[in-house]
């Protein structure tokens, strides 16, 4: 990226200072929360296994809870864990009224099933926001109810902060995905954006790049999008994470990318501080649910 900084002319969309931001504002929530009942906003992970990078994002999430005031709990399983054992840890956690916020870390090794296990993490605790519940409410328009997907919310904060006009925009988004793609589209359709969703099917593809103001790469295909296709001075977020032997690189190719955009996510930078401070966001907004729910409890005649 160095590399290119003279010629680029897209303005970078800085996930990492951003968050920053986020994250003094919820350390000030959680610090009220914490003092108005004494008990600090938690969160639990869960991990399977022995996956290097699995190990590292749970320490990065482990390590953002106490840099925000919050509790962390943290259980880890070994990698031939039955499925009934894993069901029970998740069963314990969602009992537990001291625990705020659930996330299970993916992937699962492959004799789980992730589909059934996720189920087993209540809306309320669904901090990563995968649940149908909280993706039905999305869906229906009722976002502050929900627990929105991270990684589009961070993308959504992200637009809102470098003030990217929305309301009548052509927005693409690569992916139909229920974690990226879809939360994405529907966050997009609420802002009055026009949103198409590609995939793998979609037909010229390139013709929609052109048209775009709004373009949101999260396919997991390093490089797919190359400045080219672009329209100049449109809004690129790219959302991939792709592990080359040249290092961490999007869903974008940066170098061309950068020539043609207004704006432009690097990765890393852009969209990764974001899911992760997101995460944080939800995990307080599920201990403040928590905390007014038990005071209405408290005040209401039994």
């Amino acid at each position: 990226m160095k590399g290119n900084a003279r010629s680029m002319s897209a303005r970078l969309m800085d996930g990492k200072s951003l968050a920053a931001e986020v994250k003094g504002e919820l350390r000030s929530r959680a610090r009220q929360l914490t003092q108005a009942h004494a008990e600090p906003p938690c969160l639990a992970t869960v991990l399977v296994g022995d996956d290097p990078a699995s190990h590292s994002y749970v320490r990065s999430k482990r390590r953002l809870c106490e840099e925000l005031g919050f509790t962390s709990r943290h259980c880890e399983l070994p990698a031939d864990v039955s499925q009934e054992e894993v069901e029970a840890t998740l069963r314990a956690l969602a009992d537990d009224p001291g625990v705020h916020g659930i996330l299970v870390q993916l992937p699962l090794p492959p004799h789980l099933d992730e589909a059934a296990t996720l189920e087993l993490v209540p809306a309320s605790k669904d901090v990563d926001g995968f649940a149908p519940a909280n993706l039905g409410l999305l869906a229906a328009g009722k976002r502050e109810a929900a627990f929105v997907p991270c990684t589009p919310a961070g993308c959504m904060r992200l637009l809102q902060h470098y003030q990217v006009p929305l309301a009548g925009a052509r927005a693409l988004v690569l992916g139909r995905s229920k974690i990226v793609g879809m939360p994405m589209a529907l966050l997009l359709n609420r802002a009055d954006a026009t949103v198409t969703v590609a995939h793998s099917r979609t037909r010229d593809l390139p013709a929609l790049l052109r048209e775009a103001d709004i373009v949101v790469a999260a396919l997991g295909r390093p490089g797919f999008v190359r400045g080219e296709s672009l329209k100049p001075g449109c809004c690129l977020i790219d959302v991939g994470i792709n592990r080359t032997p040249e290092g961490l690189v999007g869903d974008a190719d940066f170098a061309s990318c950068s020539q043609v955009a207004g704006l432009i996510t690097p990765v890393p930078g852009g969209v990764g501080p974001m899911t992760l401070i997101m995460l944080m966001e939800n995990t307080l907004k599920a201990a403040e649910k928590s905390s007014s729910s038990r005071e209405l409890s408290a005040r209401t005649p039994g």
